[in-house]
Order: C-alpha cells, then sequence, then structure tokens
C-alpha cells in the first residue's frame, strides 16, 4: 500500500521545549511520527511538501529519500497544498495530510487505515499541547491533519479551493459531504460515539454529525487518547485569527461565504 502524505511547510525549526536547541525542523518530527507508526503491513509512505515560491530546501532535508519538496507558483498554504497534490501521481493508493507542526501518534495508521475499508475518508479529534508539551485540550474540529483518505475520494471531491485563506478544510469538507461518501471521524474510547451524548457533553463532536453530512459517524478506537497531536502556538493559523484585526474580518467573510454556499459551515 502506498500513501502520499500532503504536508504544507514554512521550513521553520521547531519551538517545543527541548527541541529548539537541538536544531530540528517541524517537519522532521512530522516526518518522524508517520515512520513511527506500528503496522501489521507493509506501508510506503513518502511526504509530499508544498513550500512558497524561492524556498531554499536545507541539504539534510533534500536528501532524504522519502520527501519530495513542491514549489508553489505563489506564497500562501492553500498553494502550497495545491502544488504537493498535483505532484502526487495515479500509483498511490492513499492520500493523507500531516501539517508540519503537527505528529501521528504510533497507532493513527494502525486505525485509519482498516477504516478505510467501510469508509471513504477518515478525520480525527486532536489533543492539543502548547510550546511546552503541556496538555491543552481535545479538539474535535476536524483539521487536515487527521484527514486520510482513498485516491478516488481525492480526485471526486477535488483539489483545496484557492477561495478561502482561513477555512479552506470547511470548504472541502463540505464539497464531500456533497458527494455522499461515508466519512468517519475518529475519537478516543471514552468519547460519546451518538449525537444524542454528543449533544450533551461534546458539541463540537455533535457539529461533525450534524454539519459534516448525512453520511458521517463517530467511530472510536482502544486509545484513551486521541491519536493525532496538534500543537497550538502564536505562529499557527489560528492564533493569528484569534488575534488579528484584519484576520480576523477576513475570517468572518469566510464564514458568511460558506453559509452561502453550504447552507451551514461544514464540518
Amino acid at each position: 500500500m502506498k500513501i502520499a502524505v500532503i504536508t504544507p511547510s514554512r521550513l521553520k525549526m521547531s519551538t517545543l521545549a527541548g527541541e529548539t536547541e537541538s536544531g530540528i525542523y517541524f517537519l522532521e518530527h512530522a516526518v518522524r511520527s508517520a515512520q513511527a507508526q506500528q503496522l501489521d503491513r507493509p506501508v510506503e509512505l513518502r511526504f509530499f511538501v508544498g513550500v512558497d515560491p524561492g524556498t531554499e530546501i536545507p541539504a539534510r532535508l533534500a536528501g532524504q529519500p522519502n520527501l519530495t519538496f513542491v514549489h508553489s507558483d505563489r506564497k500562501s498554504q492553500v498553494a502550497a497544498l495545491n502544488a504537493a497534490l498535483l505532484a502526487v501521481d495515479e500509483s498511490w493508493d492513499l492520500v493523507g495530510f500531516l501539517e508540519d507542526d503537527d505528529r501521528w501518534l504510533p497507532h493513527y495508521l494502525s486505525v485509519a487505515i482498516p477504516a478505510l475499508e467501510q469508509f471513504d475518508f477518515v478525520s480525527s479529534t486532536q489533543l492539543e499541547v502548547d510550546e511546552a508539551g503541556e496538555a491543552v485540550r481535545i479538539n474535535d474540529f476536524p483539521t487536515p491533519s487527521g484527514w486520510l483518505m482513498r485516491r478516488s475520494t481525492f480526485d471526486q471531491v477535488g483539489e483545496i479551493s484557492m477561495w478561502s485563506k482561513w477555512h479552506y478544510d470547511n470548504e472541502w469538507l463540505g464539497r464531500l459531504a456533497e458527494t455522499g461518501l461515508r466519512r468517519a471521524h475518529l475519537v478516543e474510547a471514552t468519547a460519546p460515539a451518538t449525537l444524542q451524548d454528543a449533544v450533551q457533553v461534546r458539541p463540537w463532536l455533535a457539529n461533525v454529525l450534524h454539519l459534516g453530512g448525512p453520511n458521517s459517524h463517530l467511530l472510536r478506537h482502544g486509545s484513551a487518547l486521541p491519536l493525532v497531536r496538534r500543537l497550538v502556538h502564536p505562529g499557527s493559523g489560528t492564533s493569528q485569527v484569534g488575534g488579528g484585526a484584519v484576520a480576523k474580518q477576513e475570517s468572518e467573510a469566510e464564514y458568511r461565504g460558506l453559509t452561502d454556499r453550504f447552507g451551514r459551515i461544514p464540518w
């Protein structure tokens, strides 16, 4: 089985405690988390890394055989994502996404791959951590770092829309829902498994079911923690939307556009 992992990157050094002194790129830790997956089947993993035009690739990264760097034609995360996606030919069975400052826990693929025997697309809840490595919260929004799908699913939904700067994931999930394809959202062993229970204690999980489309389902796994770890730090897009007036206005305008397009903000 061949899995193409799409990663937009600005090739920044890690800001996690204990890693800043060692000069490790965020990207290297994301790759290592994928290579550390505990699987019962042979899997070929390759990262297709989308970078801004003119970005110089450090020699130690350029020489890694499991990394393919692709320069976009403009400076934006969406352009970098689409440039990387265009480099993935038809030989790849599955397409996944992992942002370079996030990581997969060792059992992520061992849960997500079998799920694709029944579903066409998998997303996941994440454990958010800060730069000190301390847990912040569980985030039930289906960020791209938890996405894994059949190649045919991506072909049917299409590339990332250049219309959106901040909420391209919502827009893409809206088009996924319109296809009628079956979707599983991975949750930890003790999470609610039904809409009725999620409404009471985990409203964002309820959003996945209610706003994700008619074929969205929650799928528990055996771990007590989410299988994706997401870093919350000042350089992230989420922090920019929360802290900047212009970014917040752009975000709100995109939400209005999503509501006009889909009748809701897709999850």
